[in-house]
């Protein structure tokens, strides 16, 4: 891989192809380059029919960019489409520039933004999966064509020697990660007994600040993308009593680099095992809809179950009126709040407490007095409506998770579902 971005570099924007909302796309590929500290003098924007495999850029735009970056000093392209050896080779060739693509510039943000030694693993090994089908690109100068006895050139000879390597500290970090996994699920085992939120949503939508002001924690805010690389989880009182876990995740992107989603995908249990999940837009952006859309695309492909979600439509305060109107037409089953205005946190928690207890269904158990200490440990995740205790029999009313109620069954408790049309799961 190319030497990441220095602090202040120069740099020029490439994007393919020209359709709409491209101005968006090259926008963001602006803040990812910024995030990672270059400065932006230039962008190329081109109309193709199809790539080239071996030019991404045409001919006249090579000449263009040529000209842009000497014009404005530039030292690096960064091309918002993911390029192959022979693409990067030929670029660098004609240009006399250095070129990156997205999927190398993202996965130079996170190794930045990495803070636990659990994040540094997993970018790495997503650094490797990068790596791994370009090393017969980058070799490939070196090599001799032909074939037959005296052609195992030099290139062929060090590239074995690199794919074996690169294979086998893959191979390294995917034991180390499963065994940090492991460890993941046994303190989820732990967590079973408390109903558990997680934020999702595009990066710099607001997650962070939004978990700091709900749970009066710390987490790192930045106005940058994927300032959060690793889940942070925290209690949270609701309305009405009760309580839950609140964890904020990694935010996603338009084009996430798949090595990225398989690498953090024990990070991303968290998402996965969620009772409910909040997805928060920034109801600000002009992109919104195409943001909520690359989420829900991520989400596919993580979950193996559907997970209930409830649609946060963030930064309210910073909306003009008409875009609010327009937003509850589209999307009038989301909420519209400001993370910063209290009163709106209360709304959410309010819609949160609402949407648990309409996930649950109404029970009524029975059971000796000397057996309600047991009881009330497996009712952790319930709602308790209410209790009578009698001499011979403890009568209470509460309101489960389906999911639940088969360990109730199993541990010899009497329940009752008083909603016979809930559907219940076992």
């Amino acid at each position: 891989m190319h030497t990441n971005p220095a602090p202040n570099e120069r740099a020029i924007l490439a994007g393919f192809p020209a359709l709409p909302g491209m101005e968006d796309t090259l926008d963001e590929l602006g803040l990812l380059a910024d995030t990672a500290g270059a400065e932006i003098v230039g962008r190329v924007r081109q109309r193709r029919e199809s790539v080239h495999p071996g030019n991404f850029l045409s001919k006249g735009k090579t000449e263009e960019t040529k000209a842009a970056a000497e014009e404005a000093k530039a030292k690096l392209l960064i091309c918002d489409e993911e390029l192959s050896p022979a693409q990067v080779r030929n670029l660098e060739k004609a240009l006399d520039l250095r070129v990156i693509d997205r999927t190398e510039l993202i996965l130079d943000i996170f190794s930045r933004r990495a803070r636990s030694r659990e994040a540094h693993l997993q970018v790495e090994l997503a650094q490797l999966r990068y790596l791994l089908p370009r090393l017969a690109g980058m070799w490939g100068h070196l090599s001799r064509t032909g074939g037959g006895i005296g052609t195992r050139g030099p290139g062929e000879t060090q590239l074995e020697v690199d794919r074996r390597r690169v294979r086998q500290k893959i191979t390294f970090l995917e034991r180390h990660l499963e065994s940090v996994e492991v460890e993941r699920r046994t303190q989820a085992k732990r967590r079973m007994e408390a109903v558990r939120i997680s934020l999702v949503g595009y990066t710099n939508a607001g997650k962070s600040t939004l978990f700091n002001q709900l749970t009066r924690s710390e987490v790192l805010v930045e106005d940058k993308l994927f300032a959060t690389l690793d889940t942070t989880t925290r209690k949270l009182g609701l309305s009405g009593g009760g309580a839950v876990l609140l964890s904020d995740t990694v935010g996603f992107i338009r084009k996430l680099p798949h090595h990225l989603v398989a690498s953090f995908r024990a990070t991303l249990r968290e998402v996965e095992s969620a009772d409910l999940l909040l997805h928060v837009v920034d109801a600000a952006h002009p992109a919104r809809e195409e943001q909520v859309q690359a989420v829900e695309e991520v989400l596919a492909s993580l979950l193996e179950r559907d997970v209930p979600r409830l649609l946060v439509l963030n930064k309210a305060d910073i909306l003009p009126d008409e875009r609010e109107l327009e937003l509850r037409r589209r999307h009038p089953e989301g909420i519209i709040v400001s993370a910063l205005r209290g009163e709106d946190r209360e709304r959410l928690l309010d819609r949160v407490a609402a949407e648990l207890r309409g996930m649950r269904v109404p029970v009524r158990v029975e059971c000796v007095p000397a057996r309600w200490p047991e009881l009330l440990g497996l009712t952790a995740r319930a709602e308790r409506v209410s209790e009578e205790h009698g001499a011979e029999c403890v009568r209470s009313e509460w309101r489960f998770d389906p999911r639940d109620l088969g360990k109730l069954r199993r541990a010899g408790f009497t329940v009752e579902v008083l909603d016979p049309f809930a559907g219940v799961e076992e």
